[in-house]
């Protein structure tokens, strides 16, 4: 029987993350399953890595967006929630990156970030990622994670 899909506002995102501003890159949770989990960025001109990347002509950093598969993957695997009131804190790092990017995410954009699990290997988790703006792909790749017990 599938297991039924999850959704996480950022309150409940900043319950199961221990990321804070400037550095919390992951606005809304739509979906948390057990192997798959897609998330969505607004990117706005205040983002504070805008004023030096590139100034006069503003693009999210790549590891940046990198780095917001890799916490949309924080809510795959492990634990399956039961509601979105369920936000067990997760120690989730980043290990491994295999990721190319198609084009510049830029302020306005709205990233939509798909992760699926591929294969759990203990503590080590292995995720295929694919970043949309509008139904364009702008970033994908292979990422792997560490979870970390507290």
């Amino acid at each position: 029987m599938p297991k039924e899909k999850v959704a996480f506002d950022i309150e409940a995102i900043k319950r199961r993350l221990p990321h804070r501003y400037p550095f919390l890159l992951v606005d809304r949770i739509l979906e948390s399953t057990i192997s798959k989990a897609v998330g969505m960025k607004n990117v706005t001109i205040n983002e504070p890595f805008f004023q030096g990347h590139f100034p006069g002509e503003s693009i999210m950093p790549g590891a940046l967006v990198a780095e917001a598969m890799a916490q949309t993957s924080a809510f795959i695997g492990g634990p399956e929630p039961t509601d979105a009131v369920d936000t067990s804190p997760r120690r989730v790092f980043l290990s491994g990156i295999n990721v190319k990017f198609k084009r510049p995410v830029i302020p306005g954009d709205t990233l939509r970030i798909e992760v699926e699990m591929l294969k759990s290997l203990g503590a080590l988790v292995r995720c295929k990622g694919v970043c949309t703006v509008n139904g364009e792909i702008v970033a994908q790749g292979e990422l792997t994670l560490a979870e970390v017990p507290e």
